[in-house]
């Protein structure tokens, strides 16, 4: 993987279907001109190339590359690994998910089964994956933010309303930044820093502690939070200040392990801010994580937004269906021409359920609930979560070919918002309710069929979340604040690369920053243990 790409000056490219792509030089010569000779200084002077330039972030979460509507993880963004196996919710979900009992995977490409065994190193080209994702993002954002400042929106000209919209967007690039850095603060810890203003030409960038990185992170949002558009007035799958709320509360409930000082009192306080704001929960669960669940969504705060026709990538919603479609299971009851056999979840998963919640959706003809080899798909439930089907009327999803899927991807819902009101009041923060967090529970309970119940403490929440948000990328958080990630407190199949599972070393509640990376910059300590 190219281990240099984050010291690399972000070179413009060309303007293609609507969407700005950039490229970063991979050679020694940094100042190579870029490829149809259109530079910062001449795109940031033309007002209608700011929406395009701001899309290519957020591109970075949704697709790998910077090919067109046929291809959009061609010509990837990061070199060493294909661009659609190193899509950056792909390998969200390698991270989160499959290092917990909420998934295995058959497949044994090198380093991927690593994951579940939680036997990764310095070398796991997944952990490097994610990473220079991570990266790749914050340097794209860099440049939209250092081209957007007052002083260059003034030189260029841009005033009236394109002014407004202008500093809209780019609270939107910082937000962006922000989650980015938000995710290198909880998977690796103590990383590169590199900011609009870093000198990253001449010099390495410096490392960052974590404890430290949690401050800029928090003073990046409490910004976006009064800089972005309000709540539910940007366009769908754009930031706005409910966003920025969403992500500080899920930043204060987990500062007690960022930090060492907990927050749940400022938890508290952002969950009430967007529950405020005027989201409501989707009256179906199912209907969530369908082809058209960018429709009547009133509960989704954020998405990343994915096209069958128009964002075609084999990560995001289409890796999410095809991977855990397999065995005897109808492929066409999923909106897809065939499955790729990969996912399934353990026992331990299962079991956190009981027969009515609808949450629980498991297929089981043909499936073994044990998992006696984990390359073997028929061993372990699968899960049916996302859908390439319309829930309004039945339909697949607008690819013909049943190849790619339409499907969003939420990264912030007001379920989520409801779990982390209810936890942090539950952990002693002030500002809320018990009877209130329960009320919230309860109607999560109701929708899903499960039934209510009648009190709640902080362990209930843990298991509640993996309910609600199974396979959203929040589990390994959740363990790790609960202590069971590592630990011999809670175990399942395969964990620490044993059938019955077992424990494993706590320095392995972080991630290792990728060996190349440790080389290039030698400003950079590895994490402890690796």
């Amino acid at each position: 993987m190219n281990n240099k790409y984050l010291y690399k000056k972000i070179i413009l490219g060309s303007i293609t279907l609507g969407t700005l792509f950039f490229t970063g030089s991979c050679t020694q010569d940094l100042e190579r001109e870029p490829t149809l000779g259109l530079t910062s200084s001449v795109l940031y002077k033309d007002f209608s190339n700011y929406k395009p330039a701001l899309a290519k972030i957020y591109a970075g979460l949704a697709i790998g590359g910077q090919g067109d509507q046929n291809n959009g993880d061609a010509n990837t963004d990061i070199g060493g690994i294909d661009g659609g196996f190193s899509n950056y919710l792909r390998q969200m979900y390698s991270m989160q998910v499959l290092t917990t009992d909420e998934a295995v995977i058959a497949w044994a490409d090198a380093g991927l089964p690593e994951m579940h065994s939680m036997t990764w190193n310095a070398s796991n080209p997944f952990v490097a994956a994610i990473y220079y994702r991570i990266f790749n993002v914050i340097a794209v954002s860099n440049e939209f933010i250092k081209n957007t400042t007052d002083e260059k929106l003034s030189s260029n000209g841009i005033a009236g309303n394109d002014l407004t919209e202008a500093k809209y967007m780019r609270a939107e690039a910082r937000f962006l930044r922000a989650q980015s850095y938000y995710h290198a603060l909880d998977l690796f810890g103590n990383v590169p820093y590199v900011t609009e203003t870093t000198d990253i030409i001449n010099t390495p960038p410096p490392r960052i502690v974590r404890a430290e990185l949690f401050k800029y992170v928090e003073s990046e949002l409490l910004a976006c939070a009064n800089e972005l558009k309000d709540a539910r007035t940007n366009e769908y799958g754009r930031a706005d200040k409910a966003a920025a709320w969403a992500l500080l509360a899920r930043l204060y409930l987990n500062a007690q392990v960022y930090t060492g000082t907990a927050r749940y009192t400022d938890c508290i306080t952002y969950c009430n801010k967007v529950i405020s704001a005027g989201y409501a929960l989707k009256t179906n669960y199912a209907s969530l994580f369908m082809a058209d669940n960018n429709v009547s969504n009133p509960e989704v705060i954020l998405s990343v937004n994915y096209d069958g026709t128009s964002t075609r990538t084999y990560g995001g919603s289409t890796f999410m269906v095809h991977a855990a479609v397999g065995g005897s299971m109808p492929a066409s009851q999923f909106g897809i021409n065939g499955g790729w056999g990969g996912l399934r979840t353990t026992k331990a998963f299962v079991n956190l359920f009981t027969p009515n919640d609808q949450r629980g959706n498991f297929y089981t003809s043909g499936q073994n609930l044990e998992i006696n080899n984990v390359s073997t798909f028929t061993d372990g439930y699968a899960f049916i979560k996302y859908k390439n089907i319309k829930f309004s009327n039945g339909a697949p999803g607008s690819d013909a070919s049943g190849d790619f899927v339409d499907a969003d991807i939420p990264l912030y819902r007001l379920a989520d918002i409801y779990l982390m009101y209810g936890e942090a009041v539950a952990r002693g923060g002030s500002g809320g309710s018990t009877a209130t967090a329960l009320g919230y529970v309860n109607a999560l309970r109701t929708r899903a069929g499960a039934n209510t119940v009648g009190s709640i403490n902080t362990d209930f929440f843990l298991d509640e979340r993996a309910r609600e948000l199974s396979w959203e990328a929040t589990r390994r958080t959740d363990l790790i604040r609960y202590g069971k990630f590592t630990s011999s407190s809670y175990l399942w199949p395969w964990k620490g690369g044993v059938k019955d599972g077992k424990a494993v070393e706590d320095y392995r509640n972080l991630f290792p920053i990728p060996a190349n990376d440790i080389v290039a910059n030698p400003n950079l300590i590895q994490n402890p243990g690796y």
